[in-house]
């Protein structure tokens, strides 16, 4: 047969059925003498419905869907975990248990890597043995690579590729997985979430709305910690920028601890704005500040600008008009042990920059020497209002003695313009009244939905807009906060 150059796979039978990878029909016949009476007795045997071994030939490449849950579960609104148990067939090396540890950090790219399944399990017909379980993507047709095959060498280990019945449940699963295989084909899969405390937040969309319940109590089994999960139900309020929710899966209580750039903060997410994708932003702008440094915080929330900068000994004044967000950043300045650095204030921002911004401004920037130079920020994180609240700095210190130095203004913005720094910095233009060219900068913070932008404009307040007097004419309605 050999020299009429028929495959070694024509003296496969359905009874002995192994793989070989690049095995010629001599390295076949020697594993049958090497292991005389072994291969049909305990690597045929089906019983247990566990282990056996590879079929003549592998057609094509894994099966992309191979882990996939079943497909029973499309639809299901209302989580059935054992409806997720499916059998899949994996590749598995029959191993000496004594040289298990020495194996597995050679074979660590071929090994199965998934979730909550074992890589090594017991070999149900021989207790000196092993099943090492290979990534069936990595061996697209149950064929060793030559490099794996010098593994084995070196470990007196045929390179024989045998196949395993391995049952996947519910937690063999990954979150996307679970939801891609539930909500209807071609509908966008959302898995991702914002983490607050204990708190999942989503922002689901109306095809999703009948999987809610579902998907929270998939993402409460996925992630360790959270034990609640809660979907907005409206937009955020512009008054106390917080938003009605509804509790999805979990525990309902949302007063919940959380930890932003080393400082720690508690509050009750259902009554004040918390946003852990500004993180990176908070720790920008105080990385901005120096000891000895001002900062006024016009919309303050529970203090994730104004606390770290009292943590870096600057002077801070922190304002919100929420009562809760004033009460939790009390708490919280208490908690960090700031509480002689902060001046809390529960006012409407426009009220909070006429008159204790206004104060300690006409103060604090006289009293600067060439010694002690202390800057002066502005923090205005209302990116929904924030660019009408500048009309406020017109002629804010007006009749007052020119300082030294002027306020330098951090003032958040959306934007849905194409070129969305020249649109904030124009209507920030439009509400100083003067020009900001070539004294300002623009910072993207992040992209808050598609084609909306989230945007940090920061200048120097020119001092005509400051200290100019203003025209008779002047009156305006003025935004309220």
């Amino acid at each position: 047969l050999w020299r009429f150059g028929f495959s070694a796979r024509l003296l496969k039978t359905n009874h002995f059925r192994t793989a070989a990878s690049n095995a010629s029909f001599p390295a076949v016949w020697m594993l049958l003498a090497q292991y005389p009476g072994r291969i049909p007795g305990s690597f045929v045997k089906v019983q247990r419905n566990s282990f056996f071994t590879m079929p003549e030939t592998i057609e094509g490449k894994a099966d992309p869907e191979l882990y996939s849950p079943p497909p029973r579960v499309r639809g299901m609104t209302q989580l059935d975990r054992e409806a997720f148990k499916r059998t899949i067939v994996v590749p598995v090396l029959k191993v000496k248990k004594e040289i298990i540890g020495s194996l597995l950090k050679p074979l660590k790219h071929t090994l199965l890597q998934r979730p909550g399944l074992k890589r090594v399990i017991e070999d149900p017909d021989d207790e000196n043995s092993r099943l090492v379980m290979l990534d069936p993507h990595k061996i697209p047709e149950f064929s060793l690579g030559g490099s794996e095959q010098e593994v084995l060498k070196q470990f007196n280990i045929p390179p024989v590729v045998s196949k395993y019945d391995l049952e996947l449940t519910y937690e063999s699963f990954k979150l996307e997985e679970i939801l891609r295989a539930v909500l209807p084909e071609g509908q966008e899969v959302t898995s991702g979430f914002s983490r607050v405390g204990h708190i999942a937040h989503l922002n689901l969309r109306d095809h999703q709305l009948p999987y809610r319940y579902l998907i929270g109590q998939v993402i409460i089994d996925k992630n360790p910690g959270v034990t609640s999960v809660v979907n907005k139900t409206s937009i955020i309020d512009s008054t106390y920028r917080n938003f009605e929710m509804e509790v999805l899966a979990g525990e309902s209580n949302l007063v919940t601890k959380v930890k932003e750039n080393n400082t720690t903060y508690e509050l009750d997410f259902s009554k004040v704005y918390w946003n852990p994708r500004l993180s990176t932003e908070h720790g920008r702008i105080v990385e901005l500040l120096r000891p000895g440094d001002v900062l006024f915080d016009v919309f303050a929330g529970v203090g994730p600008f104004a606390i770290p900068a009292a943590k870096k000994k600057c002077r801070v004044f922190a304002n919100d008009l929420n009562p809760e967000s004033y009460t939790w950043l009390l708490h919280n300045c208490k908690l960090n042990k700031v509480g002689d650095k902060i001046k809390a204030f529960n006012m409407d921002g426009r009220d909070f920059l006429l008159g204790p911004v206004r104060e300690e401004l006409s103060k604090g920037l006289l009293l600067q020497t060439e010694e002690q130079k202390p800057s002066f920020h502005i923090v205005m994180n209302l990116p929904a209002l924030a660019l009408e609240f500048l009309a406020a700095f017109r002629h804010l210190l007006a009749g007052v003695a020119r300082g030294a130095a002027l306020p330098t203004v951090h003032c958040y913005a959306f934007s849905k313009h194409p070129e969305p720094a020249r649109d904030v910095q124009q209507r920030a233009e439009a509400s100083l009244g003067a020009s900001l060219h070539a004294r300002c900068s623009v910072h993207a913070v992040r992209n808050v939905a598609p084609n909306k932008e989230m945007m940090c404009l920061s200048f120097q307040l020119p001092a005509d807009v400051l200290y100019g007097r203003p025209c008779p004419a002047e009156g305006e309605e003025q935004p309220e906060r």
